[in-house]
């Protein structure tokens, strides 16, 4: 070990000492300048005791209709009730309890209206399916550890989801059965395609692949904006099936190549100088990870580039979401987990690019940008 690394290990060991000392906190809450410091790390911690009280607060603003009911406010406690089919008193608790939350607003005694916040969920559909969804996340999480012990080749509720939404992707999505899964897939790939078309210039792109691209929701954002581009989806034969020509319908079916396979077993479609992996590599642990890196390098020409986009960790500012968000909901999966830009692009030296780099993203929650180059 390094004299940089034992002073640092040195250094968090006496620190966390001097914060555990019941007479340090007290001198703190005293000291004007410390206070302020003191006291925003007690509210961050209780914040995380908290959190999924909050969660809830805001699932069940989702699950009862408030937000829509909000939208008609301002309005009493006593309307909002009956419709959200809660007695005055427990609806008028849940009022209260979304209000520091900014998911609800009483600018005016018992005039009841949408918060900050409740007006940004309230206008998006597709973050609130990502809300309903997390509640399958919320039931394998009620106990961690037996969760964390447990064979990752067991089934949990989010394991059941992605098996059963994987089977559905073929189908033609109509009904209640694939609702949620199109949703939650139509918000979430527009929240990355939003972080990679602010990020990433195509003005030098001819022809795009994207593989594991599902249904087209990313090459369809991509291709909208950037009309020059051909456009190439790379999935399991029944899913590019109905992608093709969804992704056909909205830019035409000129601009369009499917190309049916399995990016696990078979080669990646040539011809491409840029291929496009969204929310791929984190869902596969490290082995199969490594393999796609390597099956995609195989396919690509000199100078030619691969683009990731997904939510990574480590990214400053947005660590919680990374290790402890992504961290968890992956392990439940049972497949996959979140990796640091310098764990990609490590990787992707190992599977022969010649180079890579980040990109800063602005909301690096949504995805963070790996470019590597041939």
């Amino acid at each position: 070990m390094s004299r940089w690394a034992t002073f640092k290990l040195g250094y968090v060991a006496r620190r966390n000492r001097v914060f555990a000392s019941p007479k340090f906190q007290h001198w703190a809450a005293r000291l004007p300048i410390i206070r302020w410091i003191a006291r925003s790390r007690a509210d961050a911690a209780f914040d995380l005791l908290a959190g999924f009280a909050y969660s809830q607060v805001l699932r069940a603003y989702v699950e009862s209709g408030l937000f829509d009911v909000l939208r008609g406010g301002p309005l009493a406690a006593a309307e909002i009730a009956p419709r959200i089919g809660l007695s005055e008193s427990a609806a008028l608790t849940l009022l209260r309890a979304g209000r520091p939350l900014m998911l609800s607003e009483e600018p005016v005694a018992d005039h009841w209206m949408l918060g900050e916040q409740g007006a940004v969920f309230a206008s998006n559909p597709g973050v609130q399916a990502m809300v309903r969804h997390h509640r399958l996340l919320y039931a394998d999480l009620a106990d961690p550890l037996a969760l964390l012990r447990a064979d990752r080749a067991d089934p949990t509720a989010l394991s059941r989801f992605w098996t059963y939404a994987g089977a559905l992707q073929g189908a033609t999505e109509r009904g209640t059965d694939t609702a949620e899964y199109s949703q939650l897939m139509a918000a979430s790939q527009h929240f990355v395609a939003d972080e990679v078309l602010a990020a990433v210039g195509f003005a030098d792109v001819d022809r795009l692949l994207d593989v594991g691209g599902g249904h087209g929701a990313f090459l369809k954002a991509i291709g909208t904006a950037h009309p020059h581009l051909t456009l190439g989806l790379f999935d399991l034969p029944e899913v590019v099936a109905t992608g093709g020509q969804v992704l056909a319908d909205a830019v035409g079916r000129a601009r369009v190549a499917t190309h049916p396979g399995n990016f696990f077993k078979d080669s990646i479609p040539q011809g491409y100088d840029m291929v496009s992996l969204v929310r791929i590599l984190h869902d596969h642990d490290d082995a199969p990870a490594q393999a796609l890196l390597a099956n995609i390098r195989a396919s690509l020409t000199p100078g030619a580039r691969l683009l990731i986009a997904e939510p990574m960790a480590r990214i400053s500012g947005a660590e919680p979401m990374g290790e402890a968000f992504f961290g968890l909901y992956l392990w439940a999966m049972g497949s996959g987990r979140p990796r640091s830009p310098a764990e990609i692009i490590t990787m992707l030296k190992n599977a022969g690019f010649a180079s890579a780099r980040t990109v800063a993203t602005a909301q690096p929650v949504n995805a963070s940008v790996i470019i590597a180059r041939a």
